[in-house]
This record gives C-alpha cells, structure tokens and sequence, in this order.
C-alpha cells in the first residue's frame, strides 16, 4: 500500500515527508520535486512568506543513485524563516521562553484556531496555527511529485488551472493541449488558460488588496492518460470518486468538491448528462459521446480524462480583521492576523494535483501491484493487452 505522511510547523525548523510503498526502480531526481515546490510558490496574490521561502527538498532515505530502492522515501524542506522564530518555538523550553512567544489569543473566524484550542485545552492558538497552516502543503506537494514519477512511467500525467477567481470565472471547458502549454509558463499569474479570463480574475484580487480582503475561487485538476478500472465498484471505500474527494476537501480552505459537471448535471435530465456509448470498429476500442462524467463511472476510471475541481474558500487570514473574542480576557476583538496571502489559487491547484496523483498512485499499484518497476509494468502491459482484445 502506498502511504504518506508529513510533519512539521510552519514556523518549525523543517518540514518532513515520508512514502512507503514505492516499488525499487522508479527515476527520481530532487530538480522535479523542486519544480513543483516552485509551482506551489507562484501566482499573484501570494504573501510575504513566498519572499522568504525558497522551497527545496532534501532526500534522506529511499532513494540511491536516482531511484527508488523500494524502502520507505524520506524527504526534508526546510523552512528559511524558521531563524526568525528559533526562540519562539524551540523544541525544549528555556528560563525566560514565556517572553518570546507569540500567542495568537484572538482566534481567526474560519481558521483552525478557535476549535483547535478548545480540542486540546491550550489557552491560546499558537500551536495550532503552526499545524493547521496551508505551508504543510509543501510537504504533500513533494510527496506528490514522487507520485508523478510513477504515474509518468505509465503516461499519465496530472495538471490543472484555475476556472475561478470570486466572480470572474472561465466560460468554457479548457483543452488538454492549453493546460498543458499553461503549465510550461514561466511567470504565473493567475493559472488561467484564457488571458482575457485571467484579466478578469486579476482585477478581482486587486480589488481584494484595495479593501484588506481575501478572495477564492475553483481549481480544476486534470489526469490524463489514465486506463481503464483504477479504483472499484465493489465497496464503498475503494470507490475512486471517494477518495478523490477526501483528498481535495482535505486541503486547507478547501470546502467543496466536484467530480466531472456534476453541478451542471444536477439540474438537468439524464439523457443530458450521461456519457453515450459507441464503438470505433476499425480501432476496435470504446469511445463515449462526452466527458460530463469526468472519467469515473462507478467508482472507477473508464479511460477519459478524469476532471476533479476543488472549492476554495477566501482564506481566514484578512488585513482587515473580522470580530473575534480575546482567549484571555474574553472581551470582543478584532482577529490576530498573521503574514499571509490574498489569492491562493494557482497554488491550490498545484496542491491539488499533487493529491490527485498520490490517489491515482495509491489505485494504480493497488491494480497492479509489483515490488518493482519491471513486475508493475509486465502486470500493466499484460492488462492493456486484456483490454485490448476485449
């Protein structure tokens, strides 16, 4: 079973990744999983703490001579500001600590803090805010670029774009081709494929920089190149749709999910939602009339793109605080604000596709197995051979 799991505080020393499961042969290269920790860190609206952080990984375990060994990955990013909050945060407290920490005793309306307080009786949200914070995406994203390693090897491959920025929102379906060209710009603004669209969610983030506001939006991630029957009909967890969906909404700010035009689909009758059927002779392969779907169909992928878009809400943090109550005093005040962003959309859709291709991971060696590249890919040939003669 592929699995992973990540530590670390956003003020913390470092951030930590480690992936069981991995089969021995897989290239990998620390310049692609920096390639992804940079993607993570682009787009306008982003805060100060992207001046700070120049995110790169460093291997420790699992990997040798750029592939992997077939024992557990572990991977440190460390966090350059983590100077600035050494007698903050320290691992063992020292005589006079109490002067330098930095309480956040006005809880953030929407953010962990409140909850998480409560949960573990702290009496303000510092050590949570630490935890909770969307910086341990980092962590996932690198995570996830191992997870595309494998995926690549098989020509699958994972992106996405953002379709929605508070009210500017892109009118069309976007082509593979224009995601995939968007993804090899240098400079990112809004992750938009349309410029004119882009234009559009451009003036709304600057508007929410005019009036001390945060804003949201919708990311779509695209996989494509993916066979047939990844994921399962037969229980309900092993539905991919499921996981899928956990896996988006786990994301911080993230607070809904869509899988394919479900929305659109809602309010419309089957013979306008479903994918029709037919059957290339002379190809002898399957084809389907659309893709409202979203390249699932009973809890499994049928061999279209698969399309999952996530709903992230404006994050908590504003320069313009919201009502809140004191943690000490009890008494009405304005939230604590802390150093963040005010658009965090094209990074979102990089988080996104890094779950996305750590599910698919999961799915794809839960088909077909293999402890190494070699014996996973004879089990995937020999399954695209049963496909194609059925």
């Amino acid at each position: 079973m592929l699995r992973f799991e990540t530590a670390g505080e956003s003020h913390g020393e470092c951030l930590v990744a480690t992936l069981t499961g991995m089969p021995a042969g897989i290239p990998v290269t620390p310049e692609a999983i920096n390639h992804q920790l940079w993607r993570r860190q682009q787009g306008f609206g982003r805060g100060g703490r992207m001046k700070i952080e120049t995110d790169t990984v460093r291997i420790v375990s699992g990997v040798r001579h750029s592939q992997t060994i077939g024992s557990p990955v572990a991977m440190i990013i460390e966090n350059r500001d983590w100077k600035n909050w050494t007698e903050t945060l320290p691992v063992e407290d020292y005589e006079g600590s109490a002067e330098k920490r930095k309480p956040v005793n006005r809880p953030r309306p929407g953010h962990a803090d409140l909850a998480g307080a409560i949960k573990y009786n702290f009496p303000e949200a510092r050590y949570v805010l630490e935890r909770a914070s969307a910086r341990e995406t980092t962590a996932r994203v690198a995570v996830g670029a191992l997870a595309r390693q494998l995926l690549a090897q098989f020509g699958i491959e994972v992106l996405s774009h953002v379709i929605q920025c508070g009210s500017a929102r892109l009118e069309r379906q976007a082509s593979w081709d224009e995601i995939v060209e968007l993804s090899r710009r240098q400079e990112v603004l809004l992750g938009c494929v349309d410029p004119e669209a882009e234009q559009r969610m451009k003036a709304v983030v600057d508007q929410a920089y005019k009036t001390g506001d945060t804003v949201g939006g919708v990311f779509e991630v695209v996989a494509h190149g993916l066979p047939v029957g990844l994921g399962s009909h037969t229980t309900w967890d092993s539905r991919l749709d499921g996981r899928l969906a956990q896996a988006i909404v786990s994301m911080q700010a993230v607070k809904g999910v869509e899988i394919g035009f479900a929305s659109e689909g809602s309010a419309n009758f089957g013979s306008k939602v479903q994918d029709t059927i037919h059957y290339d002779k002379q190809q002898r392969h399957f084809t389907r009339g659309a893709n409202r779907a979203g390249g699932l169909e009973g809890g499994m992928t049928n061999g279209q793109d698969l399309l999952v878009r996530g709903m992230l809400k404006p994050i908590s943090t504003l320069r313009r605080p919201l009502e809140s109550v004191d943690l000490t005093t009890r008494e009405s005040a304005l939230a604590a604000y802390e150093r963040s962003d005010v658009c965090v959309l094209p990074a979102a859709g990089v988080i996104g596709e890094a779950m996305v291709a750590i599910v698919l991971a999961q799915a794809f060696l839960e088909k077909f197995g293999g402890d190494s590249l070699v014996e996973t890919r004879r089990n995937f040939e020999g399954y695209q051979e049963q496909v194609r003669n059925y």
